[in-house]
Formats: C-alpha cells, structure tokens, sequence
C-alpha cells in the first residue's frame, strides 16, 4: 500500500508498532467482492474473497424496495482499528448488475500511539452496473489517526451512490472527546475505464495543529457526511433538479448539492449534531437517486440500525 500511505501528512506517524508487527495475521485485512449477473438475470455474489479480521457472508435479499438486489454487510472480527492495521477493499460489478453494500457497526478507529491505520478502496463499475455502498459511520477516538485512499472505474452507463460519514470522535465518552484525534486524512478519485480522470478531492484534518471549527469547515457541527453520485449526465441534472439544499438551524442540519466535474456526477455534503439524523438525509437522497436511476425507493431503514 505504498501508493498512499507514504502521503506528507502521515510522515510523523511513520513509527513502526512495537506490538504486532505490521502485516501480521490480523493486522491486514482484505475483501475482493465481484457482483454479476447469473444465467437467470438476477444478481448475484460470484465471488468473494475475505481475509481476517474483515468478514462478509452470503448475499441477502431483503430490500423491500428492489427486492432482486443482493445486499451485503461487512463485519470485523478484530475490534476497532488500531495501531497498524492495514485494510484493502474491492469492490466490482460486473455488466447489468447490481449490489448494496454496507457495514455492520460503525467503525471506530482507537487511540493509538506509534502508527496509523489505512484503508484502500477500489470499485470497478462495468456498463450499466448499479452499486450503492452506504456504510455506517467513521469514529475517530482521541490520538489516532486515520487515511482512506478510494479509487473508482465507473463505465459512463453506470451509476455508483458512494456515502461516508465521519463523526468528531466519542461525543458522549466521559466527558466528550470531539476532535481530538491527530489525523484524518480522506482521498477520492475516480476515472473512466480508458484512464481518463474525472475527479480527485482530498480532505485532511489534523484538529490539534488547526481547528475544525472555523466557519466554512465544521463551525459548530459534529458530523460530517460526504456522498458522491457517479452516473450519467442526463440523470445528474434530474437528481440535483429534486434535491434541496438548505440550512435547518432549528434541527441543526445543513446540506448542498453540486455537479463533479466532466459531467461525471453530483457531490452532495450534510452536517449535523448527531449521527442518525444525517442518515436520514444521506438514505432521503439515496432514494432520489434510485428512484432516478431503478425507478423504485429506498425503503425505511431498520430500526437497529
């Protein structure tokens, strides 16, 4: 994972760990997850590959709204990250196909010492693929530090709703522990199956170097939610046509829409107090963009989710 992890901003964290050492059985986990369709149309998992602590099992089929699509949970079995851990996700959806894809719990990132903890991503979205990839939320504990590195292929006939959401830290942990974590560190690009590049955005918050809540950054917010909709131009412009940006200073919610560039897709930002009322907004503009692109919605969430 040289690619990434060797960025400027993690060059004080480069200190090997003095526990288990990095790459160790347990410290690198990986899933390889292809999505296609079977010789009955229907959407399946052919193939999935897992190494400990990462977790997936069988594809289910419990969505009200699009009953045909497989759903997937990944879980770990390890904890929260910690010091050195290493994660390697890919994700691909073969031509027609079709998947969502979340995570169990939310993932907590634990205070650490010596290094960090990574993850890279990478989707592969082949012609008319459809994926969402809704995951529960990030929380970074105090002193640890963070990077995601998400590289996405997109055919220009598919559409990929890509959501993440990062907490301040344990807001209700003794006395609070809001943004107090060294780094966090975000990368997202994506590109045409040819190579040509459509977009990149790289966030970095380092909050003890230099504060999160100056107007314009976080401000007097907790949460922060970030969702990238990949699809064709025509769709874009009807999906950001139904979404409403807005500031709800009486609910303590504030969201904006914008298109990505080379009319690749939207961008689409929520901030909030608390976790569950921004997945209520993420999984609302979830069901626009489906209902835009499979012409059915998103059904309620569970309610232990």
């Amino acid at each position: 994972m040289n690619d990434f992890t060797n960025c400027r901003e993690l060059k004080p964290y480069q200190v090997p760990t003095k526990a288990m050492r990095l790459g160790a059985p347990g410290k690198y986990g990986m899933l390889d997850l292809v999505f296609e369709l079977d010789s009955n149309h229907k959407s399946i998992m052919r193939h999935w590959e897992r190494r400990a602590p990462l977790i997936v099992q069988q594809e289910l089929y419990f969505d009200e709204g699009m009953p045909e699509m497989p759903c997937i949970y990944i879980l770990s079995a390890g904890g929260p990250n910690v010091d050195g851990d290493r994660y390697q996700n890919r994700f691909t959806v073969k031509k027609d196909a079709y998947a969502f894809i979340s995570t169990g719990a939310a993932t907590k990132i634990a205070e650490m010492v010596y290094n960090f903890s990574g993850l890279k991503q990478t989707f592969i979205l082949e012609e008319n693929a459809y994926l969402e990839y809704i995951p529960e939320a990030t929380i970074p504990c105090r002193n640890s530090r963070y990077i995601t590195d998400t590289d996405i292929t997109i055919h220009p006939a598919a559409t990929l709703f890509y959501s993440e959401i990062y907490t301040g830290g344990r807001k209700y942990y003794n006395d609070g522990e809001l943004f107090v974590y060294d780094l966090l560190s975000v990368c997202t690009q994506a590109h045409r199956p040819d190579g040509k590049p459509l977009f990149r955005e790289k966030m970095v918050a380092s909050p003890k170097q230099k504060t999160v809540r100056a107007t314009g950054i976080m401000h007097h917010y907790d949460v922060f939610a970030n969702v990238i909709v990949l699809t064709p131009p025509d769709d874009a412009v009807r999906i950001y046509a139904l979404t409403q940006a807005f500031i709800n200073r009486d609910c303590d919610l504030a969201a904006g829409i914008s298109y990505l560039p080379n009319e690749s897709g939207l961008i689409f930002k929520v901030l909030g107090m608390e976790t569950q009322p921004v997945k209520k907004i993420i999984r609302q503009f979830g069901s626009i963009v489906r209902m835009q692109i499979k012409g059915k919605p998103l059904p309620e969430e569970f309610i232990w989710k």
